[in-house]
């Protein structure tokens, strides 16, 4: 079964909704430039609240950084923030994913690669992570772009990792033919989810779990 990442979660509300509606992990993103901030402090909250109540222990918090200073800058937001898995969406070396693995134990580390017209699929083998998400490439974004790549680029790589994350324009119209190209390990979508950039449509939200368990 492929499982679902909401990103951009700003919320408590937004949480509920993409948790009542199926999804396995959320993500915070910790990118000061991106319009779906949030601060570590109000993000364990947010957390804290989803703990507290029922069946909501397996869900993954990932938080989402991009070209943070050190493995230690991103460990001191991770414990500020409550989160339990680590989404790096910037252009971190494969040391810098060494150390920072090394820092976060049982928690999960995920790399982010943006598919540009050199990339090949080999690109993903040499990060000491949990999973790779692919994404599109764009000049001013770090995720959130709306842009769908070329998906047998991510078929392909998926022959090289362990778990593929598949990211880029996902949406409740497209979602279910991604899946059935690429067969990846989970899924992300953001900005087609939203009402509003950090504002997520619940009805959007729902359609697009339901697309993908639906299948």
């Amino acid at each position: 079964m492929t499982l679902v990442k909401i990103c951009g979660i700003t919320n408590l509300d937004d949480a509920r909704t993409a948790i009542e509606a199926g999804a396995d992990m959320l993500g915070f993103n910790f990118y000061r430039s991106s319009p779906r901030f949030i601060e570590p402090s109000a993000a364990r909250k947010i957390i804290e609240s989803l703990q507290a109540g029922p069946n909501n222990q397996s869900n993954k918090m990932v938080g989402v950084f991009v070209n943070e200073a050190s493995p230690a800058a991103v460990m001191k937001i991770v414990d500020a923030a409550g989160v339990n898995a680590v989404q790096l969406h910037g252009d971190e070396s494969t040391e810098f994913c060494r150390i920072l693995k090394a820092h976060l134990d049982a928690r999960w580390l995920i790399k982010v690669l943006r598919v540009t017209e050199s990339f090949v699929p080999p690109n993903v083998q040499p990060y000491a992570a949990d999973a790779v998400m692919l994404d599109a490439f764009h000049g001013a974004l770090r995720g959130g772009t709306g842009q769908v790549f070329d998906w047998t680029v991510a078929r392909a790589a998926r022959d090289f990792v362990q778990r593929l994350f598949l990211a880029g324009g996902l949406s409740p119209e497209n979602v279910g033919q991604a899946i059935a190209q690429v067969d990846p390990y989970a899924v992300d979508a953001c900005s087609s989810l939203e009402s509003a950039p950090g504002r997520k449509d619940s009805e959007r939200v729902m359609a697009f779990v339901q697309a993908i368990r639906n299948r």
